[in-house]
């Protein structure tokens, strides 16, 4: 086996390990079940609002540490903490413990970057795309089995919530156990980089009548010592000079956030949204939903790379996902006012097909426009600002200090969120299309 398939099969075990949590579909229900203070809207405003908190909080710094680490420390910390999430939630049950639990979760959600970058670090660029899809297909297959082994396990009742969590918890003790198998990193993007001529800087000029008085092996040793590398900081803050200077990877990177920020409120609250809508639901098919979006949502991110590789001008990308955000509004608005929890599953599934698409479309608008090796830094900040962007939205919409909305009225304002992103967009397209027309020749008019 070639080194760089074997490395990424040992990275995909670990990725595919990490994500078998059938716990998950069900937590909010283990919650209310297992804990007798503990409420749903106990759960709503003092629990799950810690995790976006602590996420926001650690990514910027586990992004930097990742980097001076070398990846592999971080991904065995990843599935340590995921260790500690599945413990505490089996052997604590007061709400301090549970709000502390919580913060090891968004440090388990913040390392994921040490997974996603270490590939890249380990195998030669022309592998990217292949190790890229291959440890993608590993996350998304261990969501797949996670969905379908929950909802059949608790169909079938062989276990019950609790005993879901005992899965979890022997997952993440494997790939934490798997990841001290992943080969060391000898280099890292900023810290530990191999210098080339592009990370060296001019200290001083070199005398050219002394040079004529030397042979070839003393002008060879004099140009190495007339440069020197650029420090970790500068290299890093030139990477985010160059991209945020350019316009177009502001305006997809704001729109990459504000989407991302949306999706990650839905999916933390939904839960609760559902035990609103059938609070004494017999059987919850909560895992066989998520398997279903899981598998939609890979084929639409597919679907979005095909249609987009090439064949859509970036005008053009803007006008479809501001169609699809306001599809993910309207998905949104069908799961939350309906009292049917069927047309509630619907509707969650077609919104997280719906931002698999837009997202992955806002992703290559991003890339587009960037250099190569700053792709890591610059997709960690915009998830940096869209936790930003969530955290505001939950102290106006979901804390006791803000708004304090009911769950329907809290998904009714992220319904309108991405309506009301659409609306933007469109109009921005619509100026934006006007300007090039009034501007362009008559044979040159076009979406661009």
């Amino acid at each position: 086996m070639k080194e760089w398939l074997r490395i990424s099969c040992l990275l995909c075990i670990c990725g595919f390990a990490r994500e078998i949590r059938p716990s998950e579909p069900y937590l909010t229900e283990y919650l209310i079940s297992s804990r007798a203070n503990i409420t749903r809207d106990v759960i709503s405003q003092k629990v799950y609002p810690v995790v976006t908190y602590s996420y926001l909080a650690t990514l910027v710094l586990i992004f930097l540490v990742t980097d001076f680490l070398r990846y592999k420390p971080l991904i065995i910390l990843m599935g340590s903490c995921g260790t500690i999430v599945a413990s505490m939630l089996l052997w604590t049950t007061t709400l301090t413990a549970l709000q502390t639990m919580e913060f090891f979760y968004g440090l388990y959600l913040a390392l994921e970057v040490a997974y996603y970058t270490y590939i890249y670090a380990k195998v030669d660029k022309r592998y990217y795309p292949k190790v890229t899809a291959h440890t993608r297909a590993a996350m998304f297959m261990g969501k797949l089995v996670a969905g379908f082994s929950s909802q059949l396990l608790i169909n079938l009742k062989l276990m019950n919530y609790k005993s879901l969590h005992y899965i979890t918890l022997s997952t993440q003790i494997f790939a934490t156990l798997w990841a001290f198998t992943l080969p060391n990193v000898d280099k890292s993007l900023y810290f530990h980089r191999k210098h080339d001529v592009h990370d060296v800087q001019p200290t001083a000029a070199v005398n050219s009548s002394s040079m004529e008085l030397q042979d070839a092996k003393s002008i060879k040793s004099q140009d190495k010592e007339s440069v020197k590398p650029i420090s970790p900081l500068n290299l890093l803050w030139s990477h985010f000079y160059n991209a945020y200077s350019n316009l177009k990877v502001v305006q997809w990177s704001i729109w990459y956030a504000v989407s991302l920020c949306g999706y990650l409120q839905i999916i933390m609250y939904m839960q609760v949204l559902w035990i609103e809508i059938k609070p004494n639901m017999e059987i919850a098919w909560n895992g066989a939903v998520d398997a279903v979006l899981t598998a939609l949502a890979a084929l639409m991110a597919l679907a979005a790379g095909y249609i987009h590789a090439g064949r859509l001008k970036p005008l053009q990308s803007l006008l479809v996902l501001s169609i699809f955000a306001a599809m993910e509004g309207g998905a949104i608005l069908l799961c939350c006012r309906t009292s049917n929890i069927y047309i509630s599953y619907v509707g969650y599934i077609l919104f997280g097909a719906f931002f698999a698409f837009s997202i992955t479309v806002a992703s290559a608008e991003v890339a587009r426009y960037l250099e190569e090796e700053s792709f890591g830094l610059v997709f960690g900040v915009n998830t940096f600002i869209a936790l930003t962007f969530q955290t505001l939205l939950t102290i106006t919409v979901v804390s006791n200090s803000g708004l304090s909305l009911n769950v329907r009225g809290q998904f009714t304002v992220y319904a309108f969120y991405f309506i009301g992103a659409s609306v933007i967009s469109i109009l921005f397209v619509a100026v934006e299309y006007f300007i090039k027309k009034s501007t362009e020749k008559p044979t040159n008019i076009g979406l661009e």
